[in-house]
């Protein structure tokens, strides 16, 4: 029986002198199908680790809190208020959660930033409001910043923090504003004011709208008029002092034509 012709041998797929590449050619098909499957399988063994490190693992857990920024309060007030979940994975913190209950709890507290501390940290940052006058309550004192937010009572009053006086009649200026106003306009005063006047004044007295009077010390007084045209009456009341020092009565109620008396 007659042997395979040369064409036929050419055609057998192992055959030596048939195509060279179409082994490799397959090969290649096979393991680029493959690459995605493998692809995706090591995304996933890589995100369950991820998943691990960060929820399921000792390393990354909130152990300690940092307080910075508290002057009036304490470390541990803060502390305590914030009620940092200790020992739960730091990724799952809520930070919000923890700013809003220091704001409620502690309402000295005017901002504050809460932030994770890799590892093993949660940072606290805290700004405390300032007091910018003081309202007399018996025997106490209730400060109000320069919001006129009344944040805090205390037993003595901060050095240097002016009284507030709301001595509102009934005229038709008391009608027209209410009391948490005006203490507003007695804030927006206080605030405008030279820095050696504020340094001086021990009360700022609100009898109406237009009406908001500064008492100094040395019994000197001054005549504000209202909370408008602030920066002009500074500047027309640092120079009346200038002027006249021992003037015992400014007035500034119209900045452009100040006066003073007394002595």
């Amino acid at each position: 029986m007659a042997g395979p012709t040369t064409a036929e041998r050419d055609a057998r797929p192992g055959s030596a002198s048939g195509h060279p590449g179409d082994e490799p050619e397959e090969r290649r098909f096979r393991l680029a199908r493959s690459r995605p499957v493998l692809v995706l399988a090591g995304l996933v063994l890589l995100t369950a680790g991820v998943l691990w490190v960060l929820y399921g693992s000792s390393w990354l857990r909130a152990e300690k809190v940092t307080v910075r920024g508290a002057e009036v309060l304490t470390r541990a007030q803060v502390e305590r208020a914030a009620a940092v979940p200790l020992g739960t994975p730091l990724i799952s913190v809520d930070t919000d959660a923890i700013g809003a209950r220091l704001r409620e709890e502690l309402p000295r507290i005017d901002a504050v930033v809460v932030e994770r501390s890799w590892p093993n940290g949660i940072g606290l940052k805290v700004t405390e409001r300032k007091p910018t006058l003081l309202v007399e309550e018996g025997a106490k004192f209730i400060e109000m910043d320069a919001k006129g937010v009344r944040f805090a009572t205390v037993d003595s009053a901060p050095k240097g923090v002016p009284l507030l006086a709301l001595t509102v009649g009934q005229q038709a200026g008391s009608q027209r504003f209410p009391a948490e106003r005006l203490a507003l306009e007695a804030v927006r005063v206080r605030a405008e004011l030279p820095p050696e006047v504020a340094a001086d004044t021990r009360v700022v007295r609100v009898r109406s709208y237009d009406s908001i009077s500064l008492e100094l010390t040395g019994r000197r007084t001054v005549m504000w008029g209202s909370g408008e045209d602030g920066t002009a009456k500074a500047r027309a009341l640092a120079a009346l002092m200038k002027a006249v020092p021992k003037a015992g009565h400014f007035d500034v109620s119209a900045p452009t034509a100040p006066a003073a008396s007394g002595s």
